[in-house]
Parts: structure tokens; C-alpha cells; sequence
């Protein structure tokens, strides 16, 4: 990223604390920010289709958390919490989304660096969904040895 890419990025951030159990972001939600985790661990789930929560990836020191501000309709694909006490730069990510129309080459490339961080956690929630149906998968085929 060029230099004025950096300070308008500078621009639309600024320092927020969570507490243990704080609800970062809520999965249906409407998504306006995304953070970049400086300290402490957050748990991204999915829970909209299971009456139990399923952890998607653990994230921490250095982890970019939220991309659906970016894309239609904007809404949350996933709940975060904080595990434990945490850090983070908060980004304003409508007012970015409004830079990026008129400068698409800032546009690009926050595309590029969000589209990482989509495929990553993309890849963990489809890890859990195979544990998931596997597990399933070995209680439908031996159900005599609860009997």
C-alpha cells in the first residue's frame, strides 16, 4: 500500500478493548468495521443452523477479523467473542468501502489482503462441518454399542 493509502487507513482506525466474553461481532448482523487483533484470543463461530454454537478458528495477536463489510448485503457470516481480555484497532469499514469506489486501487488492495483472511476462515468452517458430519457419520453407522 502506498503512502497516503496507509494515513487514510490511519484516518478511519482507532484503539478498542474487549472484555472475556464480550460479543465482538454477531453472525445475521449488519457488518460496518473489521479489527486487526493486537492482544488476547477471539473465538470466530457459526451458530445460525445448529442449536450449538461451532467454533470455526481461534484467532489472536496479529489476526484480521471481520471481511463481510466488504462484500453485499453486508452482514456478518460469523459471531466473534473475546476469549480473554483483548485488544484491537478498530477499522471503519463504510467509510472505507466509500474510498474504495472512488480509489480502486486502495479497493484492490484491501481485496487482496481481506480475500486471505476469507479463504482461511472459509477453510476452518469447512473443517468443522466435516468433524461434524464425520462424527455423525460414525454414530449413524454403530448405533448397536449404545444399545
Amino acid at each position: 500500500m502506498n503512502r497516503s493509502q496507509l494515513a487514510l487507513l490511519t484516518d478511519c482506525a482507532m484503539a478498542i478493548c474487549f472484555k472475556k466474553g464480550q460479543t465482538i461481532l454477531r453472525e445475521d448482523e449488519f457488518a460496518n468495521r473489521f479489527y486487526l487483533v493486537e492482544s488476547g484470543k477471539v473465538v470466530v463461530e457459526s451458530g445460525a443452523d445448529f442449536n450449538e454454537p461451532m467454533v470455526v478458528e481461534m484467532i489472536g495477536p496479529g489476526d484480521l477479523l471481520g471481511w463481510s463489510w466488504m462484500f453485499h448485503p453486508y452482514v456478518w457470516q460469523f459471531t466473534a467473542k473475546a476469549v480473554e481480555p483483548t485488544t484491537a484497532i478498530f477499522f471503519y469499514g463504510t467509510i472505507l468501502r466509500e474510498h474504495c469506489e472512488k480509489d480502486h486501487s486502495l479497493g484492490y488492495e484491501l481485496l487482496k489482503r481481506m480475500s486471505v483472511v476469507m479463504v482461511k476462515r472459509l477453510q476452518a468452517a469447512r473443517r468443522e462441518m466435516l468433524s461434524f458430519q464425520m462424527a455423525g457419520a460414525s454414530f449413524q453407522t454403530s448405533p448397536s454399542r449404545f444399545c
